[in-house]
């Protein structure tokens, strides 16, 4: 059974259909989170993908591992610290993509916080299927307001 559904990792973060890319949060603790998804078959990108052989895209499992970073942070950030504000990416580092992932495979990923420095939060990520790396990365991350202020320019 998950320790967070996938209502539950909604109500964490503001990603949703169709570029929510996690459906469960298996486990998680002050420095480190693992959660899950399963990339169904029908999922439309894999139409125009590589036809006829499709896999995933490489930018669509940073995009899981930093997801899974901002859960991370919105389950360990002071709740007068998260208010108003979201967890985005602000660097990514070192990626290596190991394996490809392909339709109906379920990917995990394990992130885990190794440093802190005042608002950036330094995160590093292994994506599995099968027990295998698929990729790894290096990731920071802020809080920035949740609704900036329109017209920028």
């Amino acid at each position: 059974m998950p320790l967070l559904n996938r209502s539950e990792v909604e109500s964490l973060i503001p990603h949703r259909d169709p570029f929510l890319w996690i459906d469960q949060v298996d486990d998680y603790d002050a420095r480190t989170l693992t959660a899950r998804k399963c990339f169904e078959p029908t999922l439309d990108l894999f139409r125009g993908h590589y036809p006829g052989q499709p896999v995933l895209p490489g930018v669509i499992l940073c995009e899981m591992a930093m997801q899974a970073g901002a859960l991370l942070i919105a389950t360990q950030a002071q709740e007068v610290e998260m208010a108003g504000k979201v967890p985005v990416a602000t660097r990514i580092n070192n990626v290596k993509f190991r394996q490809m992932v392909r339709p109906g495979d379920t990917v995990v990923v394990r992130v885990e916080l190794t440093e802190r420095a005042g608002p950036a939060w330094f995160l590093a990520a292994r994506l599995e299927v099968a027990g295998k790396t698929a990729a790894q990365l290096d990731f920071a991350c802020a809080l920035a307001p949740a609704n900036p202020p329109a017209g920028n320019g």
